[in-house]
Formats: C-alpha cells, sequence, structure tokens
C-alpha cells in the first residue's frame, strides 16, 4: 500500500545554503519532489512552465486566490508569488513528500491549512558563517550584504513555531539530517492512524464467530 507523503517547508536566513541543501537531497534521495511556485512574473531566459515555476497572468492569479487554489501567496517587487493547492496534492497522493522552501509567514499560513507539515528552519552554525557565506558569492556589495545580515534578525521572528532547527554545517550531514527527520516523521503513530485502525479491525474481525 503506497503511504501518502508528507508535506514539508523549509525556510532559512539568505545565505544558509537552501538552494544547495536541497539540491542534493533531491540527487540522493528519490522519494521527494520540490513544490513548483506560481508566479505573474515574467519567464527569464531559459525558464519553463511547469519546471521552474507555474507563470500566470495577474488575472489568473487572483482567481486562484478567489478559489481558494493556493497554499500561501505573496507579493513582492509588483508580483505575486504562490503555492498551487492541485500541484502539492497530487505529489503527496502519488506518495512524494513534497518539501516548499519558503518564507516563515507563508510557512506559517501552510501550517494553518495543512496542521499536519513539518516546519524545518536551515541556519549556519554561526552568525561569522553567515556573513562568510554571503560574502563568498561575490555578487553583492557591502551594503547589501549588511542589509541582508540585519534582514536575517527579521526573519527569524517566528523560527519557535517550528518543529525542527537543522544546523548546516557540512553539507552531507546536513542531508541526512533532513532526510532522517523526515522518515522519524514518517513514524509518528498520527501519520499511521488508518494502519493502526486495520490492524484493530483485523484483529476484531479474527474472532467474530468464535462461540467461547
Amino acid at each position: 500500500m503506497k503511504h501518502r507523503g508528507l508535506l514539508i517547508v523549509l525556510s532559512g536566513f539568505s545565505g544558509a545554503g537552501k538552494g544547495t541543501v536541497m539540491k542534493r537531497l533531491l540527487e540522493k534521495y528519490d522519494n521527494y519532489a520540490l513544490s513548483i511556485s506560481a508566479t505573474t512574473r515574467q519567464p527569464r531566459p531559459g525558464e519553463v512552465d511547469g519546471r521552474e515555476y507555474f507563470f500566470k497572468t495577474k488575472e489568473e492569479f487572483e482567481q486562484m486566490i478567489v478559489e481558494d487554489r493556493l497554499l500561501e501567496h505573496a507579493q513582492y517587487v509588483g508580483n505575486y508569488y504562490g503555492t498551487p493547492r492541485d500541484y502539492v496534492e497530487q505529489k503527496l497522493e502519488e506518495g512524494f513528500d513534497v518539501i516548499l522552501e519558503i518564507e516563515i509567514q507563508g510557512a506559517l499560513k501552510v501550517k494553518e491549512k495543512f496542521p499536519d507539515t513539518v516546519l524545518m528552519f536551515l541556519m549556519p552554525p554561526t552568525a561569522a558563517e553567515l556573513k562568510s557565506r554571503l560574502e563568498g558569492r561575490n555578487t553583492e556589495d557591502v551594503n547589501t550584504i549588511k542589509a541582508r545580515l540585519l534582514r536575517a534578525v527579521e526573519e527569524s521572528k517566528g523560527v519557535e513555531n517550528y518543529d525542527y532547527i537543522v544546523i548546516n554545517d557540512v553539507l552531507e550531514d546536513c542531508v541526512d539530517r533532513i532526510h532522517e527527520i523526515i522518515r522519524n516523521e514518517h513514524c509518528r503513530a498520527s501519520n499511521n492512524m488508518e494502519a493502526i485502525n486495520k490492524f484493530k479491525n483485523e484483529l476484531t474481525n479474527m474472532w467474530k464467530g468464535d462461540t467461547q
């Protein structure tokens, strides 16, 4: 019997390594699906609808909001971004553990709609390491890096509502730690009520007709 997958949200500071961790997790294990977001922004060169994003018009996206077809959504720099409910539900039914890489406020909205969602927050081992990783990208100036570090303080508000904090120190260790947490979540009694009830019914039916 194929088990329904789990919904996992991964959040973290800019520079914590979420993208790298997710890429390696999907390479190493085959039971995960990364949720694809819907957006109203224009596709960039090389991007394909249904692969990087589901590209929508503003009217299409707003209709999805009205019809409650998004787990969460937000506006950023004049464009909508959101998580389509249908895609996530489909992958969960197929038995995949679906991972959403979104920020804290979006994560808490998802948790409201899906209380069984597993919330993980990815952190570097130290603040100094976060600064070092941002500098190591060589893509941003000093002021931008400083702004990102200050923003991390704001981004940390709400972390106490998460189920797990995962330290991204050594990549392979971090990926295996996330995988192990998810495996353990599959063993929770609340995620196995169907099997428990089936077992109880089998035991009950086993003695039906017993004359003793």
